[in-house]
């Protein structure tokens, strides 16, 4: 039948650090987290907007254990920042990147990286490797989402930050394999250390969320018509909350809606490409983003 907000238990006693969790899916993870029991760091650029968020989020859980982290995936001094507030919370049970960009406009990050390829992939490779040390002896669920977007992605090394072109739709989906890459290669260097995190990775599918706003006008026209087809924000969710809280979640499996070609419904398990797999681009990927955000994480 697949996994909805329904078949979420109680999570009453963990923390969960959510990436972008003002709005869309994080907003969505972050209130059924809360609504369970559980606390929420709500990690995100504006604090007014995080804060609107929390007030949104304690209409339906007044009780609601919910702390602002100030975090800006586009700058890694930021990162840094935030990374030590996190080193002070007593446990953090699942750390959820989840904030993203898709098909803005050519931008760069304050360290000079493509605003796609810098937010969503380096700037939380950065957060995960700074944070790792505790994670691990925390026990820790990392949860990475990625995209159906990442079966058309292809990592351009010479040209990783899109000096030379740039396309928006290629650099999202490029993105969103470095998403899936990482979580893959992350788990499987998790595995040789002894440790009990795991890394699990997750799509939306097609949600209805912000991330719509840089798509080209002819494609938002016909958006209402889409939209009872795709995933709400709070469906799209799903397989994020399956990925992080299911106890038959294993480390290194991928999560996705089941209905019509992995794009709308109940969340299950999702197909990777083979790109996603191959041990070399991994490797490559994984020395590139130290190089690039000077964070070594120690695995």
């Amino acid at each position: 039948m697949g996994f909805t907000e329904q078949n979420l238990g109680n999570q009453s006693g963990k923390t969960f650090a959510i990436t972008g969790a003002n709005t869309g899916l994080g907003f969505q993870t972050a209130r059924a987290l809360a609504m369970k029991g559980g606390k929420v760091l709500l990690m995100c650029r504006s604090e007014p907007l995080a804060r609107a968020a929390m007030d949104a989020i304690r209409k339906h859980a007044p009780r609601a254990d919910l702390k602002f982290v100030q975090l800006d995936l586009a700058d890694l001094d930021s990162v840094a920042t935030a990374t030590d507030i996190l080193l002070r919370e007593p446990k953090i049970d699942v750390l959820i990147n989840n904030a993203g960009l898709m098909v803005p406009p050519l931008q760069r990050t304050r360290q000079g990286f493509e605003s796609q390829m810098g937010v969503n992939h380096f700037g939380h490779f950065a957060l995960t490797g700074r944070l790792l040390p505790k994670l691990m002896i925390d026990g820790t669920r990392i949860v990475v989402l990625s995209s159906v977007a990442h079966k058309k992605g292809l990592i351009n090394f010479e040209d990783i930050n899109a000096h030379k072109h740039y396309d928006a739709s290629k650099q999202y989906a490029s993105s969103k394999l470095a998403n899936l890459v990482f979580a893959l290669d992350l788990n499987a260097r998790l595995a040789t250390q002894g440790t009990k995190v795991i890394c699990v990775a997750a799509h939306p599918g097609l949600a209805d969320t912000e991330l719509s706003r840089y798509l080209p006008k002819w494609v938002k026209i016909f958006l209402p018509v889409l939209r009872p087809l795709v995933n709400s924000a709070a469906s799209g969710a799903w397989p994020t909350l399956l990925a992080a809280t299911d106890e038959r979640a294993r480390g290194g499996e991928y999560y996705g809606p089941s209905r019509r070609g992995e794009t709308a419904g109940p969340a299950t398990h999702a197909h990777i490409d083979e790109r996603a797999k191959d041990p070399d681009v991994a490797k490559r990927l994984w020395d590139l983003s130290i190089e690039m955000t000077k964070v070594k994480p120690p695995l």
